[in-house]
């Protein structure tokens, strides 16, 4: 592919830059760290979950979708906070997670419990397309949310990406089984074995 042909080739960011060969990555705001290091594994589990929202969207989401991409664009600014570290140059100018996204995920999830049938039972992943992809969300979700605690108890981030993580996960709970019951498909229970 020519695309200094382009006229826009000094504006255009490699896709690979080599840096990374031997085990270590650039933050944002600068320094180097290993790529095993908990700030990068960290912000690689919010990309792995906002792909996995990705993928649930690609399931028709029908009226979630407007949510669903929302989501994805507050998971992307919190990966940026987390590929940034405080103090650094590039600190002050990624956005914030903001207060408010919390908020609108709890009277969603308010909202969306009136449509539903009262939980009886815990409830297996499943049910139709949607709602499995939104249980895989929600997973991702929790194992992002156990990876980031260590750096939140070392004061390295801030503590409402935690609770944002942990609100969204209800939220995804919640989803799926929205994405059920209206395709009339009933949340399939856990049933315990028999000793």
């Amino acid at each position: 592919m020519d695309v200094k042909g382009s006229g826009h080739y000094d504006r255009l960011m490699k896709i690979y830059t080599k840096t990374g060969d031997g085990g270590d990555t650039s933050l944002f705001g600068g320094g180097r760290v290993g790529k095993e290091s908990d700030r990068v594994e960290s912000y690689g589990q919010i990309d792995e979950l906002n792909s996995v929202l990705g993928m649930a969207r690609a399931e028709d989401m029908g009226k979630l979708d407007a949510l669903m991409q929302t989501l994805q664009d507050q998971l992307f600014t919190i990966g940026s906070i987390l590929a940034t570290p405080a103090g650094s140059k590039a600190a002050s100018h990624i956005p914030q997670l903001r207060p408010e996204w919390i908020t609108a995920m709890e009277l969603a999830i308010d909202e969306f419990d009136k449509e539903l049938p009262p939980l009886t039972s815990f409830v297996l992943p499943g049910g139709t397309r949607s709602a499995a992809a939104l249980h895989h969300a929600r997973c991702v979700c929790r194992r992002a949310e156990r990876r980031i605690v260590p750096l939140m108890r070392a004061g390295d981030v801030d503590q409402e990406i935690i609770v944002y993580l942990n609100r969204l996960s209800d939220l995804l709970f919640t989803l799926a089984r929205v994405a059920n019951a209206r395709a009339g498909v009933k949340d399939v229970p856990w049933v315990a074995p028999k000793a």
